[in-house]
C-alpha cells in the first residue's frame, strides 16, 4: 500500500508543494513547528532514509540544500534546522525547519497553526527564492 507521502507525490492528496524534479519532491507540513517547515522526500517509496541508496541520499541532501536556502531567503529565521525522525510515515524523509534557537527543534515543541492562506503564501515566497537561485 502506497504511503501518504507517495499519495501526495501523486496528487492524490492535496498538498503545498514547494517544489520537484525527476527523484525528490518538497512540501510544507500541514502540522509544522514553524512557519516554512519543509518535508524533503524522494519519489521511490522506500521506509528507513538510511535504506537509501548512495546516489538518492546524495541527491536528496543537494535538494534539500536548494530548499533550505530559499526557505532562509524567504522567511526571518537565523538558521534552517534539519531533522530525520522517520517513525511517523513510512516513507524517508527528512525536515527543514526555521530556527531562530535551537530549542525551536524539539519534538514536542508546539505546533503552527496557519490557515490555508498563510500556507499558499509561506509556499509562495519560498518558490520566489527558489526561482531566483
Amino acid at each position: 500500500m502506497a504511503s501518504i507521502f507517495s499519495k501526495i507525490i501523486a496528487g492524490d492528496i492535496p498538498c503545498y508543494k514547494i517544489a520537484e524534479d525527476e527523484a525528490f519532491f518538497a512540501f510544507l507540513d500541514i502540522h509544522p513547528v514553524a512557519k516554512g517547515h519543509t518535508l524533503i522526500v524522494p519519489k521511490k517509496e522506500i521506509d528507513y532514509l538510511f535504506d537509501l541508496d548512495d546516489e538518492t541520499l546524495g541527491g536528496m541532501m543537494i535538494f534539500a540544500k536548494k530548499i533550505a536556502v530559499a526557505i532562509r531567503k524567504a522567511l526571518p529565521c537565523v538558521r534552517i534546522g534539519v531533522s530525520v525522525i522517520g517513525l511517523e510515515v513510512p516513507h524517508a524523509h527528512i525536515h527543514l525547519i526555521p530556527i531562530r534557537k535551537e530549542s525551536d527543534m524539539h519534538a514536542g515543541h508546539k505546533k503552527e497553526k496557519l490557515t490555508p492562506e498563510e500556507f499558499k503564501a509561506v509556499a509562495s515566497a519560498i518558490q520566489a527564492q527558489l526561482s531566483s537561485l
